[in-house]
């Protein structure tokens, strides 16, 4: 099956799982609990609600080779890690400032791209990018910090960054022949288990929290992750994970009009204006990227080969 006869056009797909991770931070500001425990039980709850469907793909777990294993579990630990340092970046940094610099994500998806797959863009979707990342630099313009604790929060956020990348890059090369939700499964188990050990490490309890919290935990793992992160795992089979990542800048626009309508924060007119562009320099990317269909390619012809694909 090849990305055009997609029985939903990949941008609304795309559409969807902006809309779904833009929750996330909603969901964060209305509970106390620590983060790294609502990060944890987030991708626990998840795998929780995938585990039934894990016994269809008992034959693309006897033929996953040791390769595979490995670079799925290197990917949910690079997961685990962005969670944990873009997390603690913001205990230092501005969230404008950590924003910026997540920002960079597609730039460094975009050469890891080339490196590993080969794969080229054009001229336009290039200009295409810059806009929208022109666009996340609006929004923290006023806010940006590089001395003292905010210049190590900045590093922080930019290794998790790096690691994010790097996630979305092992996805990209493993589902060339794993199932995209056991592929999600094993990485999502391998990123818990990285941020349980930082809890366990620093103190932080795995009980004890209200049915407020326990509500907003399995909201984190149902809207965000699985309508969400797993949503875009799986269109890592027919696009790239340069125009996934890139679909991912427009989060801080569609998180702005949730925070507007959901909690009442005020949107100011340089922040809609810097969303505007984001969306502008995001569509017009996807539409003149022409790595998509090249990407998808070898992927189909590897999942055509599997019953579970």
């Amino acid at each position: 099956m090849k990305a055009r006869s997609l029985p939903v056009p990949i941008p609304l797909l795309l559409a969807v799982g902006i809309a779904a991770i833009s929750f996330s931070g909603i969901f964060v500001r209305l509970s106390d609990a620590p983060v790294s425990v609502m990060a944890m039980y987030r991708l626990l709850l998840t795998n929780i609600i995938l585990l039934p469907f894990m016994l269809k793909f008992r034959p693309a777990i006897r033929r996953a080779s040791f390769r595979d294993w490995t670079l799925t579990g290197l990917s949910g630990i690079c997961l685990g890690v962005h969670y944990l340092l873009w997390m603690n970046s913001l205990r230092l940094t501005s969230v404008a400032s950590s924003t910026v610099i997540l920002s960079l994500q597609p730039i460094i998806v975009l050469i890891g791209a080339f490196w590993l797959f080969k794969e080229r863009t054009t001229g336009k979707a290039i200009a295409g990018m810059s806009v929208a990342i022109g666009g996340t630099l609006l929004i923290g313009w006023g806010d940006l910090q590089v001395a003292g604790d905010a210049l190590t929060g900045d590093l922080l956020s930019l290794a998790g960054t790096f690691a994010i990348a790097l996630h979305m890059l092992f996805g990209q090369l493993v589902l060339r022949r794993m199932p995209a939700m056991l592929y999600s499964f094993t990485a999502f188990a391998s990123a818990a288990l990285v941020i349980a050990v930082y809890n366990v490490a620093f103190g932080f309890s795995f009980g004890g929290y209200s049915g407020q919290n326990w509500l907003i935990f399995a909201l984190l793992a149902f809207v965000p992750t699985v309508f969400g992160q797993l949503l875009f795992n799986w269109l890592l089979r027919y696009v790239s994970a340069t125009n996934v990542s890139m679909s991912v800048l427009g989060e801080p626009a569609g998180a702005s009009l949730l925070a507007f309508w959901l909690l009442g924060e005020r949107i100011t007119g340089m922040q809609m204006a810097a969303g505007a562009i984001i969306l502008l320099g995001v569509w017009y990317f996807l539409k003149h990227n022409k790595t998509t269909e090249a990407a998808a390619k070898p992927q189909q012809a590897a999942i055509a080969g599997s019953s579970n694909g």
